[in-house]
């Protein structure tokens, strides 16, 4: 009993220190912690996704044409039309490829802008609380800034002049989601969402394991939690 008073005085203590670690972060620790861990995922997502084949040639991530049109797409194939929606699905991967180096500085831009209670209330969240901060702060941007990018490299297919045709005429009927109809902006909500699915995934990872963090900063913020 001697000895397990002391340790179990020793626990408690501990715990109590624990459990001030976050409250006690300075907005320096908290809000540096996050950028470098955020950056990191930032880079990480960037680097993986905008590359060839980044979309292309990750089975999770890859875009295809959507719902009820994906399934015209296979009736394609088999008429001998193949050719033409595998050229459009190139396009459309190709497209979110390209776009997605331009979201880097806006999502570094929007961790700069987080105030004290933006990191403790992130770094006291859920697994992707820093990423649903960075898509609530920067999607809008960020989607700005995808849909030149995409509307270039999609406009040269001529199947999506099409594609566009078809699915306006599909939405209306309900048979696909309005923010399908449009080609541009189908691939740019992909090209968001795999952005974020990544920056997600690896925010999580860090939460897991803060020894996986890039700084020595990160590591020591999120190994409060």
């Amino acid at each position: 009993m001697r000895r397990i008073a002391p340790l179990l005085a020793g626990l408690l203590l501990s715990a109590n220190v624990f459990a001030l670690s976050l409250a006690d972060l300075t907005q320096q620790d908290a809000n540096g912690g996050l950028k470098d861990a955020l950056g990191q995922g930032a880079q990480l997502a960037v680097q993986q996704l905008g590359r060839p084949g980044g979309f292309s040639d990750d089975p999770e991530r890859r875009i295809g044409l959507p719902g009820k049109l994906g399934k015209v797409a296979q009736t394609m194939k088999l008429m001998g039309m193949g050719s033409q929606v595998e050229q459009l699905e190139a396009r459309m991967n190709q497209a979110a490829e390209a776009a997605v180096p331009q979201a880097q500085a806006l999502l570094l831009d929007a961790v700069r802008k987080m105030t004290v209670a933006d990191a403790k209330g992130i770094l006291a969240g859920p697994q992707d609380a820093a990423t649903q901060y960075l898509d609530r702060s920067s999607r809008e941007q960020i989607r700005a800034r995808f849909l030149p990018i995409v509307r270039q490299a999609t406009g040269q297919v001529g199947l999506a002049q099409k594609y566009n045709a078809f699915a306006a005429q599909a939405a209306s009927f309900g048979a696909l989601d309005a923010k399908s109809a449009n080609l541009e902006g189908y691939v740019t909500e992909q090209a968001l969402d795999g952005l974020f699915e990544v920056i997600a995934a690896e925010e999580a990872r860090i939460r897991e394991n803060p020894g996986t963090a890039a700084t020595s900063l990160a590591k020591r913020v999120f190994g409060t939690l």
